[in-house]
């Protein structure tokens, strides 16, 4: 009778694509095996699929095989998408070298699927997890020790991708749902090939100093021009709304907006969108309350695009999950014929920032909001230039405070005057003076000195 053997698998990665790790734990009905590995340059789901397949290949071909995973774009894939792909012969899918060695590793085998909440205390999942991330430490070892001929790159922040939205959800298994909808969302619909970079479009990492010139307007795209002129790097905090998680499975962006800061100081510049997605929102209307209704008579993207490429491109994009963002817009663009943005601008993401400031916490927008004691705003609904704005305030707390969260209301004359007007603050020292016993006791000691060493203690008078 053939053995059963249980499989944990799971992948990270420092950065996304970045320095990633695999890890598999085996437990068989007499040992238990653990196997991890990494690479310097990849992504997230292909350190999540090399686990499975590092994991089924460590086992005998007649052992039946019970595999949990964290990652459901691993799961779905193998028991429902697979088939799909296949048909199509495996036209648009994105890592198919992995996904094939994954196919035939499983044919001829017993094997059962499940799905397994990620960070839930499981101790199989977390043990699959330290392995992952023993497996790219070691690589980032080797890197550093020149032996794979790897070229030696950064390690950066993991891009957890939970909480899509900025919701506060109160149940961690939506969270996680909300991450795995992002794993899946690698899986890409057939889009046009990306026109070449703009020659003035500065690099991805350089920030632009000028603010973009005025475009083609459509009517109902808003702009605000600066109230408050200032010279530096141009950093917009920006959020999107859109009709669900997959950004590579039809779903479309229905709003955008930004904000413009320059110097930690907005400047009131800002940009405002809507946009008609030609499907429904279904049921994202209940998170931004945004109808088909409202949309049907919004501008597609493609006759937005060009407006809102030139205000964002060359700035720094800060966004709180940025990798959720970011992947629609690149999507958006890049089907319309534009570089992906990501391309000409810097990205940081606030959301981890605040997962490397306050580890095991909360870290949605909401929660952000509350531990920072930022003033509360109405968010019946999650609007993206309400929620940039809220970002903004977010985004300055975490990384020193400012003045005061009602700046913008100051001009930036004010402030530099309210800073030359400052008095020095004269402060009066108290004086203690020594008792009498302590310094007859003083006295006492330096004479005990002479007396020992034969030579007068350098604090005698």
């Amino acid at each position: 009778m053939s053995q059963t053997i249980t499989l944990y698998v799971d992948g990270a990665c420092r950065g996304n694509p970045g320095l990633g790790g695999w890890g598999a734990y085996v437990i068989t009905e007499s040992a238990e095996h653990k196997l991890c590995g990494g690479e310097a340059e990849t992504t997230n789901n292909r350190m999540e699929l090399s686990a499975a397949i590092e994991g089924v290949l460590f086992c005998p071909a007649d052992a039946k095989l019970e595999i949990w995973t964290d990652s459901k774009y691993v799961k779905q894939g193998i028991t429902e998408w697979i088939h799909g792909w296949k048909k199509k012969n495996w036209k648009d899918v994105k890592n198919p070298d992995l996904w094939k060695k994954l196919d035939a590793a499983c044919q001829g085998r017993d094997i059962a699927w499940h799905w397994i909440k990620g960070h839930a205390g499981h101790p199989g999942n977390e043990m699959a997890d330290q392995l992952a991330n023993q497996g790219a430490d070691e690589t980032l070892a080797k890197i550093k020790n020149g032996m794979d001929g790897a070229p030696k790159k950064k390690a950066e922040a993991d891009w957890l991708l939970n909480d899509p939205f900025g919701l506060d959800l109160a149940d961690a298994e939506d969270e996680l749902e909300a991450e795995d909808a992002l794993d899946a969302a690698e899986q890409p619909e057939e889009m046009p090939e990306a026109a070449g970079i703009p020659a003035d479009a500065p690099a991805a990492g350089e920030a632009s100093t000028q603010r973009p010139a005025a475009a083609p307007m459509h009517p109902m795209i808003v702009i605000t021009p600066a109230t408050v002129e200032m010279q530096g790097p141009r950093q917009l905090i920006l959020d999107t709304e859109t009709t669900g998680f997959y950004f590579q499975d039809t779903d479309r962006i229905i709003e955008v907006g930004a904000i413009e800061m320059i110097n930690r100081k907005l400047t009131g510049s800002s940009i405002h969108i809507y946009i008609n997605p030609k499907k429904p929102v279904g049921e994202s209307e209940n998170i931004h309350g945004i109808s088909d209704e409202f949309l049907k008579d919004k501008p597609e993207y493609a006759e937005i695009a060009g407006v809102l490429f030139d205000y964002l491109k060359g700035a720094e994009i800060i966004a709180h999950n940025a990798t959720f963002d970011m992947n629609f817009l690149n999507m958006e663009f890049t089907r319309v014929g534009f570089p992906a943005l990501s391309e000409v601008c810097e990205v940081t993401d606030t959301l981890a920032m605040a997962k490397a400031k306050h580890p095991g916490q909360k870290n949605s927008l909401d929660a952000l909001v509350r531990r920072y004691e930022i003033p509360q705003r109405d968010r019946t609904f999650h609007g993206a230039l309400l929620d940039a704005e809220i970002l903004s305030d977010v985004y300055l707390a975490m990384t020193g405070g400012q003045v005061s969260f009602d700046m913008d209301a100051l001009t930036y004359a004010d402030h530099a005057q309210g800073q030359t007007d400052r008095q020095a603050v004269q402060i009066e020292l108290p004086l203690i003076l020594p008792s009498a016993a302590e310094l007859e006791a003083h006295e006492n000691w330096v004479k005990e000195f002479a007396e020992k060493h034969g030579t007068p203690c350098l604090f005698a008078k």
